[in-house]
């Protein structure tokens, strides 16, 4: 069962951890999720504010879901 952070920073912490990030964009807003080794995390952020949240990130690596399931790696430097 996934755990849904409220708090931005603890869930930039918890990506320190992660083995993989993923980020699923819906209509007004986007899904953030971090797979750690016992449990994943998420976290929605406006579409708006997404770029600026996934420079802050720590995962060793960001990966968009497309709307028909294909996977995108996401490199941000």
């Amino acid at each position: 069962m996934p755990i849904e952070i409220q708090d931005r920073d603890k869930f930039i912490d918890i990506s320190g951890r992660a083995i993989e990030c993923r980020v699923v964009k819906k209509e007004k807003t986007s899904k953030v999720k971090a797979r750690t080794r016992r449990y994943l995390y998420t976290i929605k952020v406006r579409l708006d504010e997404l770029n600026d949240f996934l420079k802050k990130l720590k995962c060793k690596k960001i990966v968009e879901i497309g709307p028909k399931g294909e996977k995108k790696e996401i490199s941000l430097q």
